[in-house]
């Protein structure tokens, strides 16, 4: 994952401020290892065969997610980044495409997908419930969305000295939920039939139709 904010002409931030994925720390370690493995179990629940990765990043859990042996087909869509293309072309798999879009009228049709993810990705971008409602209209069973949780995230951030003028929110973060909030947003478009804590992030699995 990329370690520097990139932002594209309207100001959409479409880099990651942070190395969590590869991260040697210890700490940050132990908590994407929690992070991952929940994300794991929600992912396995779903058993989704068609997939779509909305800000899909550098491909590292959608080319992941490819290799899984149920997975037919998954779409990872992204700005459009040089940084990204370039980590794009070292994880490739047959049934893995990478598209540049942004999530707002997407050119899928109607429930294309199984599912429809966002991980870590709804904080960054500006009108969030529309995502999420495209995201529904392509996906006929299930959504697979994380954020950070607030105002967790961003005491954390705070008391190790990070963001201070920004009053520990992480830059390129323009939107905040609590577990409450988020769970309350998704509960709009289906059944939230998993609401999970890994520390410190909101991880939910919506059935669709619900």
């Amino acid at each position: 994952m990329s370690s520097t904010v990139t932002v594209d002409r309207e100001g959409t931030v479409t880099g990651n401020t942070y190395d969590k994925y590869g991260s040697t720390n210890p700490v940050v370690r132990r908590l994407m290892a929690n992070f991952e493995s929940t994300l794991e179990e929600l992912f396995t629940n779903a058993s989704a065969r068609t997939i779509l990765d909305v800000g899909c990043g550098e491909g590292v859990l959608t080319h992941k997610w490819a290799q899984k042996p149920h997975v037919e087909r998954i779409v990872g869509i992204d700005l459009d980044d040089p940084q990204l293309h370039e980590a794009w072309k070292g994880r490739q798999h047959p049934n893995l495409e990478y598209r540049v879009m942004k999530a707002e009228n997407m050119p899928f049709a109607d429930g294309e997908f199984e599912m429809s993810t966002a991980i870590e990705v709804l904080e960054h971008v500006p009108d969030p419930e529309h995502t999420v409602s495209e995201m529904a209209r392509t996906a006929s069973k299930w959504l697979l969305v994380s954020v950070p949780r607030e105002p967790l995230w961003r005491g954390l951030n705070m008391a190790r000295g990070a963001y201070l003028k920004e009053f520990g929110n992480t830059p390129g973060h323009v939107n905040h939920w609590s577990k409450r909030g988020f769970v309350q947003l998704l509960g709009r478009y289906g059944e939230v039939v998993e609401a999970r804590s890994p520390f410190p992030w909101t991880m939910l699995l919506v059935r669709l139709g619900g």
